[in-house]
């Protein structure tokens, strides 16, 4: 059975006007246009659908049972139609992104701000989790893209660089080492560190002792937590130093603490945003994609000037 859009339409405004004249017009077709629509929608259903005289035209018994599934057939295209456009315009959409703790509470409000001044009715929903989630909640399905450091990924995740900055130094502000004008990693040798536990030391102190470094020292940390925000309250009481990267900043100012980049070596890290390889992107998904990579540049770089430079 072949039954045609333009039938279905034709069927609904021939019911509704009872005239093919004026049904004719309202579809901006001719009339024997129209009447060859009814007659092979009739055939190919096998039913009369409207009874017909030299006076007027109106629908048969089994046209009135079909009339509002057909009228609600019609309606719920045009609606499905309404939101494709929605949704190419950004009229709508949800954007479902996963990011680290840290990077959740300091980078993406502002991002989702500047992002939501120009598409207000774009819905952002932002999963703050481990680092170690992000990927996985992509794979999962669970988020639209994720945003997380270089790590060893799944074939179905693709990742596109969001931006690279380089480690920091975070020191109270009554600390020496602020007088100087460029810290080295050699100067941390004696002071109390506070680091992160797990994979953010472990690939840190890997970096550092790559032979191409020639860094004679070996950084031990006194102690070890789960949340910079844990770390740089420790450093704000003046228990050690800590090591972030400069997305931090927010935090370290509200601290009151000095943030300053580590020197010779400097050490980068990389951030990716991770999204499902070979799945197309939702508009509201891929124009928000865009605006990320449009905006952290600058973010980044700013971020990374050293304040007591």
């Amino acid at each position: 059975m072949n039954i045609r859009l333009r039938q279905l339409q034709a069927f609904v405004e021939l019911a509704k006007t009872q005239s093919f004249t004026l049904a004719a017009q309202n579809l901006f077709i001719t009339q024997s246009a129209l009447s060859s629509l009814i007659k092979q929608m009739e055939t190919n259903l096998g039913l009369q659908l409207f009874d017909r005289s030299t006076r007027r035209v109106e629908l048969s018994a089994v046209g009135h049972d079909l009339y509002p599934h057909i009228s609600q057939i019609l309606l719920d295209l045009e609606q499905v139609l309404d939101e494709a456009a929605n949704l190419k315009s950004l009229k709508t959409g949800v954007v479902r992104i996963a990011a680290p703790q840290l990077l959740s509470c300091t980078m993406m409000p502002p991002l989702i701000q500047s992002f939501q001044t120009q598409h207000p009715q774009v819905e952002i929903q932002l999963v703050d989790c481990g680092v170690e989630q992000v990927a996985n909640k992509v794979l999962a399905n669970e988020v639209d893209i994720g945003i997380g450091p270089e790590r060893d990924l799944h074939d179905d995740i693709q990742a596109n660089l969001f931006f690279d900055s380089a480690f920091c130094a975070v020191i109270p502000p009554c600390h020496p080492l602020n007088e100087k004008k460029q810290i080295r990693w050699q100067d941390l040798k004696n002071e109390p560190l506070i680091l992160l536990q797990g994979h953010f030391t472990q690939r840190l102190f890997g970096d550092l002792t790559q032979p191409d470094h020639g860094l004679d020292v070996q950084l031990r940390p006194t102690t070890q937590v789960s949340f910079m925000s844990t770390a740089l309250s420790m450093v704000h009481s003046g228990l050690g130093l800590a090591i972030c990267l400069p997305y931090a900043r927010p935090l370290v100012t509200l601290y009151g603490l000095n943030m300053h980049v580590l020197h010779e070596p400097q050490i980068f890290r990389r951030f990716y945003i991770f999204q499902r390889a070979a799945r197309a992107l939702a508009p509201a998904v891929g124009q928000f994609k865009a605006h990320l990579l449009s905006q952290t540049s600058a973010m980044a770089a700013n971020a990374a000037v050293n304040p007591a430079e």
